[in-house]
């Protein structure tokens, strides 16, 4: 089982950034399929960004594209989410997920299977 813990969480104003980082355990995250999903009060999870293992190739919901951006380093472990231009409504609990095998043929969130997630960081965006 991967350990995943995610970080860079806090309070911001509507129209700042943050960056979230999420730290990895295993010998083989370069491997991983990984994943940004997240949780506001009352609702229900949601996808936000994902990055595949293989050619870097990314994924957004539509509500975050061109704000949003996904990135990993291999070496050190970690997979952060750069989150510009917030917006009250990005205000949420979230989570980073890992697909740890997924199929050589699969390079898009469409077909992970997310079997690792962490514990979550908490965002919340003033208006």
């Amino acid at each position: 089982q991967v350990q995943l813990v995610e970080s860079g969480g806090g309070l911001v104003q509507a129209g700042g950034s943050l960056r979230l980082s999420c730290a990895a355990s295993g010998r083989t995250f370069s491997r991983y399929a990984m994943g940004w999903f997240r949780q506001a009060p009352g609702k229900e999870r949601e996808f936000v960004a994902a990055i595949s293992w293989s050619d870097g190739n990314t994924d957004y919901a539509d509500s975050v594209k061109g704000r949003f951006t996904i990135s990993r380093d291999n070496a050190k472990n970690t997979v952060y989410l750069q989150m510009n231009s917030l917006k009250a409504e990005d205000t949420a609990v979230y989570y980073c997920a890992a697909d740890t095998d997924p199929s050589p043929n699969c390079h898009g969130n469409g077909c992970y299977l997310y079997d690792d997630w962490g514990q979550g960081t908490q965002v919340t965006v003033s208006s």
